[in-house]
């Protein structure tokens, strides 16, 4: 690589010595690249996918979301046991819901978290039993309470003093005890982004621990609501457990402290528990991780003298994230020389920042392959951007492609599987695409992808809108289920 391109590669990157290469840590288990160099995930083709539903188009692995829960509740389950108590693992829905993803999930012996009312119908409708399902949120509506409490939630996690007036007053009325936690900000800030960081003091989430105390003696004076725990959550992809110890520890002594007024069988840890987006990234197993967070709750409390509650978490990414590829058709490609001899390939292709708006908001990296065929050209630093009127529509910031990526190309960004499609919009009104599963060699529909009519018809200046042929011939019917 010349010092001239070099000046462009981030840091973590590095030029493959096999540029076709799926990287197992971040693709679906089943992706693999056939006969003919193209690639099948869950036994359907990339070719197929186009076809039958055009592109951009979220594809889900269901035999991965499944392993991938299975794993979350046997980890956390054998930890727990082997101190003696019990855990309970929440899917934390915001990563990306679905009603068949409910039912994967539950199926797999997960409870769901939910954060919304919107949240709380899809997991409703999708089979989940109210009574497994916990419902977040900084400032959940009297309506949203009300339908929680209606339903007989599990648990209402409440988030400041106003809350508790509210879903106490509500509870009451109906006649109903409604269990709760209590959201602390423990001050551990995880080492993460920004806006990514949860627990640290200047933030919209929680009690700190000084508040936590009177939120928790106001409950107890309330006979409509009853305390069952604390919550934390220190932010999101934490690749290890060290900042779970030092929040547990601090969780541990409120804990300890709020016995004096009573049992409270559970200790919520939240989730936030990393994945690979890239070839570099190298987040521990989750059976360490959660061997690591039962570990230090039960140390901290074995020093204190007290019994060690049971325990919950709220995995999401984890989950569903690997599971989850996008699709893209590419439009066009040119060099663009940025001074001084430097030169950078921008492949567009026909989605971005509104299918997956993580790089714009966060920075977040990604990585990308040529999926439609297999290239012997020498890889090209890239970068991967929508076509979206807005200069930072980036979808992969750097990559190396082969050099002779053309228009026509397919390209595969791999574990989109969480806040892509729950982060989608319409910027400039581009309809979001459809979330297809894949499974067995089988594909089929689980959300319709939307089109400009859908869009026209929320409009009220329009009378009549003629039929739209926008998503073309290439994605005949978003209905297309098998």
């Amino acid at each position: 690589m010349s010092a001239s391109h070099s000046a462009l590669v981030p840091e973590w990157l590095t030029a493959p010595a096999e540029a076709n290469e799926l990287v197992a840590s971040v693709w679906p288990s089943s992706a693999h690249r056939v006969d003919d160099g193209s690639v099948e995930i869950g036994g359907v083709s990339v070719f197929d996918l186009r076809e039958r539903f055009g592109t951009p188009l979220y594809v889900l692995d269901e035999d991965e979301v499944r392993a991938h829960a299975r794993r979350a509740r046997a980890a956390f389950t054998a930890a727990a046991e082997r101190h003696g108590v019990h855990a309970r693992v929440y899917y934390a829905g915001k990563a990306f819901l679905s009603t068949e993803v409910v039912r994967w999930v539950t199926d797999e012996g997960l409870a769901v978290d939910v954060c919304t009312r919107g949240e709380l119908e899809v997991a409703l409708a999708g089979g989940a039993d109210p009574a497994r399902l916990g419902f977040h949120g900084n400032n959940k509506s009297v309506g949203e309470l009300e339908r929680a409490v209606e339903v007989g939630i599990g648990s209402v996690v409440v988030d400041s003093p106003i809350e508790i007036e509210r879903l106490a007053a509500i509870a009451d009325r109906r006649g109903v005890v409604q269990p709760v936690l209590v959201r602390v900000r423990t001050g551990v800030h995880a080492e993460t982004h920004a806006f990514l960081a949860t627990a640290h003091e200047d933030q919209k989430f929680g009690f700190s621990l000084d508040a936590a105390t009177a939120a928790v003696e106001r409950i107890r004076e309330l006979a409509s609501l009853r305390f069952v725990g604390l919550h934390a959550h220190i932010g999101s992809q934490i690749f290890d457990s060290a900042g779970f110890r030092e929040s547990a520890a601090r969780l541990v002594d409120l804990h300890a402290d709020l016995l004096a007024g009573g049992d409270i069988p559970l200790l919520n840890v939240g989730g936030g528990f990393g994945i690979s987006y890239t070839s570099v990234d190298d987040p521990r197993p989750i059976e360490e991780i959660a061997d690591g967070i039962l570990d230090a709750i039960a140390d901290e409390c074995a020093v204190r003298g007290i019994p060690m509650p049971d325990v919950a978490c709220e995995p999401g990414r984890v989950i569903v994230g690997q599971a989850g590829v996008t699709l893209y058709e590419v439009g066009t490609v040119k060099k663009v020389s940025i001074g001084e001899g430097l030169e950078r390939t921008y492949v567009s292709v026909d989605g971005g920042m509104s299918d997956n708006a993580r790089p714009a908001l966060y920075g977040a990296d990604f990585s990308a392959r040529l999926v439609s065929r297999v290239s012997a050209a020498d890889p090209a630093l890239s970068r991967v951007v929508g076509h979206h009127c807005e200069s930072g529509d980036i979808v992969v910031d750097a990559e190396y492609l082969p050099d002779d990526v053309t228009p026509g190309d397919l390209l595969a960004v791999p574990a989109t599987g969480a806040y892509c499609f729950s982060l989608a919009n319409n910027y400039n009104y581009t309809p979001r695409p459809p979330v297809v599963a894949v499974r067995d060699g089988r594909a089929r529909v689980i959300v319709r992808g939307e089109t400009v009519d859908d869009l026209l018809s929320r409009d009220v200046g329009v009378a009549a809108s003629p039929p739209s042929s926008f998503r073309g011939a290439a994605a005949p019917s978003h209905g297309d289920t098998e």
